[in-house]
């Protein structure tokens, strides 16, 4: 029996990225209904509170703090919950610390929202997504990680300053973990179908730089370390591309994102979750794509997958409720 309530969604977290996430989801009229949980149960409710006083501004939605058991119904759990990378701290070291997180999590909503699509935002969000998907025993498509979608928005962004056009007419992506083994995919990266480099080149902008390439691949993959340096924290942009992947959710868009599921046979790498261009619709990953990457990229791929396997090893055996 189908329980699911159109539109519904609950944010498991209510902490900067959750909370900026819903604000996101409110503002762009997206959901109909948005929940938030935390353990700290004054924090939920300010911040829903907060967000429901602003609805003469913005499309009817209803807003509020509850339990998990209010989460009953939802389309999609969004999961922000879990300890934060510091400063200094790769992704990839809060592994043990939130697999124990996502365990408690996932054990409160298998009871209680067993159709939702799970939407993992956690860091490092690819272990997770994997963790997710075993704990949960739900089809692989129903258990996305916001994956390269931030990466990838990143590098469109620096792609349009370099070329100087809007970002929303470049197509560019980013592969593989979101973290230090992404790859840029600058094979197929480009501006209105025409490749970048050949862009640079035809546009009245003269392109001087040698460099720019590992320039801009820098900046991507360090991005993050940069605003957490600066502000302790990212969570704007996360908030949008979070708000991006529930709208080709809920509006079953059959949209091309970059976001991480489990992968099973593309480019060779199998039982891993990572991030490929896949078609999102209402079930959620509706197919991963195979994109014509050079040898170099896939060789990159296949690196950062086997990263992703490494970390994942010592906890193979306790994926289990």
């Amino acid at each position: 029996m189908n329980n699911i309530i159109k539109g519904k969604v609950a944010i498991i977290g209510a902490g900067a990225v959750g909370s900026t996430a819903a604000y996101a989801i409110l503002t762009r009229g997206v959901a109909s209904e948005i929940i938030l949980f935390d353990i700290n149960k004054d924090l939920a409710e300010g911040e829903a509170m907060d967000l429901a006083q602003g609805a003469s501004f913005v499309k009817p939605t209803k807003i509020y703090a509850g339990s998990y058991e209010d989460c009953a119904g939802a389309e999609i759990v969004v999961i922000t919950a879990g300890a934060a990378q510091k400063e200094g701290e790769t992704r990839l070291d809060l592994v043990e610390k939130n697999i124990n997180v996502m365990k408690d999590i996932v054990s409160n909503l298998i009871k209680h929202c067993p159709e939702s699509i799970y939407l993992l935002v956690t860091n490092p969000v690819d272990i997770l997504t994997y963790v997710v998907y075993k704990l949960s025993g739900l089809p692989a498509g129903k258990v996305i990680g916001s994956g390269t979608v931030l990466d990838s928005s990143r590098f469109r962004h620096l792609l349009s300053q370099h070329c100087n056009v809007d970002a929303r007419n470049v197509h560019a992506y980013v592969l593989g973990e979101h973290g230090d083994s992404e790859v840029l995919a600058w094979s197929t990266a480009n501006v209105a179908g025409i490749p970048v480099d050949k862009f640079c080149k035809e546009c009245v902008r003269e392109q001087l730089e040698n460099d720019w390439h590992q320039e801009i691949t820098t900046k991507v993959v360090r991005a993050a370390y940069e605003i957490i340096e600066r502000k302790g924290a990212t969570y704007f942009a996360i908030g949008l591309g979070i708000t991006r992947i529930i709208e080709a959710i809920l509006r079953s868009e059959r949209s091309v994102l970059t976001v991480s599921t489990l992968v099973n046979g593309h480019f060779g790498i199998n039982d891993i979750c990572l991030s490929l261009p896949c078609i999102v619709d209402g079930s959620g990953v509706a197919e991963v794509l195979n994109v014509p990457i050079s040898d170099r990229e896939i060789d990159k791929l296949k690196k950062s997958a086997s990263t992703l396997k490494e970390i994942l090893k010592p906890f193979e055996g306790s994926l289990t409720l």
